[in-house]
């Protein structure tokens, strides 16, 4: 097969899968909320005349009104402007951590489950060693030991989260090592290396697509709890995780403070649900072998 018609091919095969996405209505739902949210936390120094920190205790705990669409909060900031850096952190917290957890998992599962043996054996019980340290009390130590900001945050939550994808991609690995194309890279004197980012990782590329849709909001409810324990986004900053903490603190007085952010929280958690089922079916290869 000449190289023009491999390109061919897969063009083809990632044309089916968008072919097949579309065809799932709630997966390009969240896909469009999605962007939506992504695009309105990017622009928001254009969308409001306010900034996240500026208070007015004038207007503190104000209901929705024509000047503030949300309200304010108890020292009168606006709701609406918090809302709108708040997706800005919790994105940046759910993709960073994520591509943490790409970068160490990935090729640690890979690894592993290429070589086996004693060295699959050896890498999976240190695995099992790190699962059984306690993420809470680990997040404390580190913050108390180089203090809060936000890059140590994405380390923490991304150092755990690498142990679920290292898993995962060392059970697919464990599949493919004996298939026929990974014993002819053999044959041909293909190095571990290259067999492994060169055949192994690309094969199993639609199992981390997959896996990354579903690993963000996993880590966004992550900050999230940390907010509320007070080891996350610390004030004046914004993250929606910070702003339900603050909003349950006062819900029975002031309840839109709670609401507002607790409801975009939830339709961004569904609308990646969603997108990550409707990637897990389309580049199911089951599913195109049915076809």
């Amino acid at each position: 097969m000449s190289r023009r018609n491999k390109q061919q091919h897969g063009q083809s095969l990632w044309t089916d899968s968008w072919k097949q996405l579309r065809k799932n209505r709630a997966a390009i739902a969240g896909l469009i909320i999605l962007t939506v949210l992504i695009l309105a936390s990017a622009a928001a120094p254009w969308l409001t005349p306010y900034t996240y920190e500026q208070q007015n205790l004038e207007l503190g705990s104000s209901p929705p009104s024509a000047e503030h669409w949300l309200g304010t909060d108890t020292v009168g900031r606006d709701l609406f402007t918090r809302l709108l850096y708040g997706g800005r952190t919790s994105f940046l917290v759910g993709i960073c951590a994520t591509l943490v957890s790409l970068l160490i998992g990935v090729p640690y599962g890979a690894v592993s489950g290429y070589l086996g043996g004693r060295t699959d054996a050896f890498m999976m019980r240190l695995i099992d060693i790190l699962y059984t340290m306690p993420f809470t009390i680990l997040v404390i130590i580190l913050m108390v030991v180089f203090g809060r900001n936000i890059f140590l945050l994405f380390g923490a939550i991304g150092a755990i989260q690498w142990l679920v994808m290292a898993r995962i991609i060392r059970g697919q690995v464990l599949a493919l090592r004996k298939q026929a194309f990974i014993e002819a890279a053999e044959a041909l004197g293909a190095s571990r290396r290259r067999i492994i980012l060169r055949h192994i990782i690309p094969n199993v590329l639609g199992i981390i697509i997959v896996y990354t849709t579903l690993t963000i909001p996993h880590v966004m409810l992550m900050e999230t709890f940390l907010s509320f324990l007070g080891l996350g986004i610390q004030p004046p900053m914004s993250s929606w995780g910070l702003l339900i903490r603050d909003g349950a603190s006062v819900m029975e007085t002031y309840p839109w403070l709670l609401i507002s952010p607790a409801v975009i929280f939830s339709l961004t958690l569904f609308s990646m649900n969603f997108l990550g089922d409707g990637l897990r079916d389309a580049l199911d290869p089951r599913f195109a072998k049915g076809k």
